[in-house]
């Protein structure tokens, strides 16, 4: 399974904070991402709005982020992304967002809230 995750979504489903350490709050989704996506067997793309800046990188997950920032670029990115793909059946997308959960399933991807893929990824129910 493939899982496109639109990251800042799944941040902000916690009241943390993390808008004081945007670059932090990556950083831990990226590192919570690695170690479900290795404990999962799952393969997954992170995307944010713009570059992290200093960079984040991965061996385990992709870290992708939109070509130019601004709102909603990630959504924008993921539905390129979904466009690109040969086939689309096996491949979930993560978001809060109404418009891009539509286009998702409108190209033939699962769809799942923000908040309950957070709470697969650290392994707790809502």
């Amino acid at each position: 399974m493939h899982w496109l995750v639109d990251g800042m979504n799944v941040i902000g489903t916690r009241p943390d904070a993390w808008w004081r350490d945007r670059h932090g709050a990556m950083v831990r989704l990226v590192d919570l991402l690695e170690r479900w996506a290795v404990e999962a067997g799952e393969d997954v793309t992170v995307v944010f709005e713009q570059p992290p800046s200093p960079p984040i990188r991965s061996t385990v997950i992709e870290v992708a982020h939109a070509p130019r920032a601004r709102a909603n670029s990630a959504d924008d990115e993921i539905v390129r992304r979904l466009k690109a793909l040969p086939t689309r059946a096996a491949t979930w997308v993560v978001t809060s967002d109404r418009w891009l959960a539509d286009q998702a399933h409108a190209l033939g991807c699962a769809v799942e809230s923000s908040a309950a893929f957070r709470a697969r990824i650290e392994g707790t129910a809502w």
